[in-house]
């Protein structure tokens, strides 16, 4: 288990990207992990404010005890901490990496709330991922996101960087929470992307990574986005084979039946997002 500004400093220096899964329940886990020790990729188990609300604290030591003996490098990660109060929550659990999320407030309200977790954080060897700009919201996410994406300023995230010390910094290009209505396409603003990763030194997040093109994710890898954040598309994969199995068998009510199967459609996803990510291969380059 290492920190999140270990596990992104290759992916920085050797272009491609680590996919932070969001981990709900103990199924997410094991299809998480089983599927980054078989394609030997580094992964990001990736825990939000609610869904630790929801699992209890006690779910975290479970989950370090699983990264602890994984034979890849593993991250667990707080997603979109709401507030200083949640990042102590986590480092007092043993999260390795915390994200303040103060990306609603203005610009110097952001700064001051992200200068204070990275302070807190640094001081016990916690990396912070913050946001600047915030990313849409889309169906299907219990996330969170704005009706309007704001999109990041390239000027203003250099000054964010340099005034905050965050260590990994998610950027608003154009994706969303969630799913996609089939009347609305993403597109990602590519341009702003390259232009923040020559003005910004440390690595870059796509959150919202669910629904986009394949090629437009290839792309922002290419361009400097080194972490990608999954959670809808997954769970989407998981419930929908969990779905039809308890179609054909409704009378079904032994877990050890109803679920290895969601589990594997789960891995299938997982499995696809980390070759997209170029992440495949590349526990080799983690002594």
């Amino acid at each position: 288990m290492i920190t999140m500004k270990e596990l992104l400093s290759a992916a920085q220096k050797h272009r491609f990207a680590v996919g932070a899964f969001n981990v709900g329940n103990g199924e997410y886990l094991r299809a998480i992990m089983e599927t980054a020790e078989r394609l030997e990729s580094p992964v990001i188990l990736a825990i939000h404010p609610s869904e630790l609300e929801f699992l209890t604290d006690s779910f975290v030591a479970y989950c370090r005890d699983i990264a602890n003996k994984a034979k890849v490098p593993t991250v667990i990660h707080l997603d979109h901490g709401g507030s200083v109060e949640h990042i102590v929550r986590a480092i007092r659990c043993g999260f390795t990496s915390v994200m303040i999320d103060a990306s609603t407030k203005p610009f110097e309200e952001n700064i001051r709330i992200t200068r204070e977790a990275v302070a807190i954080a640094r001081a016990v060897g916690v990396t912070v991922e913050a946001e600047l700009g915030t990313v849409g919201q889309a169906e299907g996410s219990m996330e969170g996101g704005s009706d309007e994406i704001l999109y990041t300023d390239p000027q203003e995230a250099r000054e964010f960087v340099e005034r905050t010390g965050a260590d990994t910094l998610a950027v608003a290009i154009g994706t969303a929470h969630g799913m996609y209505p089939k009347s609305r396409k993403p597109k990602l603003q590519l341009d702003r992307l390259k232009e923040i990763a020559s003005l910004v030194p440390v690595p870059l997040v796509l959150h919202g990574g669910s629904d986009n093109s394949p090629e437009e994710v290839a792309e922002s890898i290419r361009l400097g986005i080194c972490k990608v954040n999954i959670s809808t598309e997954m769970k989407k994969a998981f419930f929908g084979r969990l779905r039809q199995h308890l179609a054909e068998r409704p009378n079904e009510c032994e877990p050890t039946v109803l679920f290895p199967s969601a589990i594997e459609a789960a891995k299938e996803l997982i499995g696809r997002k980390m070759e997209l990510f170029g992440s495949v291969g590349k526990r080799s380059l983690y002594a």
